[in-house]
């Protein structure tokens, strides 16, 4: 049923572009040009392809509501695929490193010094040592 009314909402979608393409816009588009007088004059086109339009219309919307709800009539008791799903088991973050701690390089001194620098003993200073 789902497949039959998709090829009639496609055919319906095709006439209802092809009538609309027919009708004579302001600009000349591709209105089809005829006698004034007879069956289809002028006149009679335009209410023709008025009503056409409108009913194409009406049928596509309809078709396009009906179409939706056997989709969501389809779909709704499937269950759905999991096999690609991930696995969900709670990893705990990784402690970042304390650069602070010293552990980056165990052989190195500490930054502290126990005697303040002193012009003396500091050989950028310059100063003469006495």
């Amino acid at each position: 049923m789902f497949l039959f009314l998709t090829v009639v909402q496609a055919l319906v979608a095709a006439a209802l572009v092809g009538v609309i393409l027919v009708q004579k816009s302001e600009g000349g588009g591709l209105g089809v040009g005829g006698s004034p007088s007879g069956l289809m004059s002028a006149r009679g086109a335009a209410n023709f392809l008025t009503r056409a339009t409108a009913v194409l219309a009406v049928l596509f919307v309809v078709l396009s509501i009906i179409l939706a709800a056997l989709a969501v009539n389809e779909t709704s008791g499937r269950k759905l695929d999991t096999s690609l799903q991930r696995n969900t088991a709670p990893v705990a973050p990784a402690q970042p490193a304390d650069p602070l701690a010293g552990s980056a390089n165990p052989g190195a001194a500490p930054a502290t010094s126990a005697a303040p620098a002193s012009p003396a003993n500091d050989p950028l200073s310059g100063a003469a040592k006495q």
